[in-house]
């Protein structure tokens, strides 16, 4: 199978890496089912698709709420027939030192970016297993490949989804169902991430890094179709992202 005709069900769609995937992936053919918190901008997403012919519905999701990302796979069996690929996109990063206690972004970063992962992974593994193939892509980090002083919270949930992904991939080729996994580590990619960070010198500090060296989310959808495109019988686990000018 390639991209053309594939079902693929993206969270964290309405801006940045998800609207820049499903963009793509459906202008390739791809039938894109997206999900996110905010309703306005998905509506115009998948008006922007569909005024270019291609095939795309959404419905408002939490991804920390298991019934939200379920109902979203299911849109995608009722309007599309199944399910080939859920994209685990939804993260925030709230980044800061671990001294300053923001226990409340602790917790908001656990609950959307591990657990709304798990959440997907739920959603699609009875069918999955059932039909045995899919594609689990999922958003991780340069911050779960390596540690940021910082970023301790956010690259632990980045680091365990790796661990995730990486032992999904190894049990499914153990119970023979052909599920592949796919980790993305992005690093300084311009989207709306930063705007979660309300600590002001980590905010700021970012904000350098990024001017100085960010590169737009489209890099990211490119690597994303490329791996969707891939063979059922070619698993391309991993990759990494850097603009050419991040050290």
């Amino acid at each position: 199978m390639s991209v053309k005709n594939k079902v693929v069900v993206i969270t964290g769609a309405s801006s940045g890496i998800g609207e820049a995937s499903a963009k793509l992936l459906a202008k390739n053919g791809a039938k894109v089912v997206l999900g996110a918190r905010r309703e306005e901008q998905l509506k115009a997403i998948v008006a922007d698709i569909k005024g270019d012919g291609n095939q795309a519905v959404y419905k408002v999701t939490d991804v920390t709420n298991p019934e939200d990302v379920k109902q979203l796979v299911a849109l995608a069996k009722t309007q599309f027939g199944g399910i080939d690929v859920i994209f685990n996109n939804a993260g925030i990063m709230p980044s800061s030192p671990i001294s300053a206690l923001h226990t409340e972004e602790w917790d908001a970063m656990i609950d959307i970016n591990l657990k709304g992962v798990l959440n997907g992974v739920a959603a699609v593994m009875p069918d999955f297993t059932s039909q045995k193939h899919g594609q689990i892509i999922t958003t991780s980090s340069v911050a779960g490949l390596k540690s940021f002083p910082g970023a301790g919270v956010y690259g632990a949930t980045k680091f365990a989804v790796r661990n995730l992904m990486e032992v999904i991939r190894m049990e499914s080729a153990q119970e023979k169902t052909n599920i592949r996994t796919v980790t993305l580590y992005p690093g300084a990619i311009n989207t709306e991430l930063l705007n979660t960070i309300s600590d002001t010198a980590t905010r700021s500090g970012m904000d350098d890094l990024y001017n100085a060296v960010g590169i737009g989310p489209d890099a990211v959808a490119r690597v994303v179709n490329f791996a969707v495109d891939q063979p059922e019988n070619v698993n391309v686990s991993e990759f990494t992202i850097y603009p050419t000018k991040q050290g």
